[in-house]
């Protein structure tokens, strides 16, 4: 019987490098650009590492995902527990960074089954953080769950932030400003204008 082959320390700074240079290729040209050699070169090491530290490229891109996504879901809990969790949400959802990763995801999703999980287990714990804060938020604005349900608020605004982003990349425009207009003059109307993040507490 075989050994498993080893894999590198998860902590490991040759496995960071690796980590943040998929990344980065990730976001500059798509997954299908992402290759055990071009990953090893942006960052700087032997190709042979790549296959080190993850036996597969599905599970480096697993291990992009899962960083940044843990990430996520702390800024987010840390931005929700503002006194403006409305204004946090939606400058939350709207970050083009984080957009542009979950995007580039939803293409290697439909190829690995794998990150398909990964991604939808994440997205509810993202989603499960924002009901609870709308419906508080919602409540405490007076606005009833027949009129609006907060689960149908947090579809929403992942939803528009989603299609700005994909009708932007095939350079369509019409409509944006003035959608953005429209949700940012109902948020002002809740919870006046947003304040800098550091001072929102």
């Amino acid at each position: 019987m075989t050994s498993p082959r080893r894999v590198g320390a998860p902590d490991a700074k040759n496995r960071m490098l690796l980590v943040d240079a998929a990344e980065r290729l990730l976001l500059e040209e798509g997954h299908a650009a992402v290759s055990s050699r071009r990953v090893a070169a942006r960052a700087g090491l032997k190709p042979q590492l790549v296959h080190y530290y993850f036996r597969t490229m599905e599970e480096l891109f697993l291990a992009v995902f899962r960083r940044r996504a843990e990430e996520g879901l702390e800024q987010q809990a840390q931005a929700l527990e503002s006194d403006q969790p409305l204004w946090a949400l939606w400058r939350f959802s709207t970050d083009p960074a984080g957009i542009a990763l979950a995007m580039a995801f939803t293409g290697l999703a439909r190829q690995s089954e794998a990150i398909r999980r990964e991604m939808a287990e994440h997205s509810e714990r993202f989603r499960a953080a924002q009901v609870e804060v709308l419906k508080a938020a919602l409540g405490r604005y007076g606005i009833s769950e027949s009129v609006v349900t907060p689960e149908a608020v947090a579809v929403l605004v992942s939803s528009i932030s989603r299609v700005i982003s994909m009708e932007r990349e095939l350079g369509l425009l019409t409509g944006h400003d003035e959608l953005l207009e429209l949700v940012e003059r109902r948020l002002r109307r809740f919870e006046g204008e947003p304040r800098p993040l550091d001072a929102v507490g």
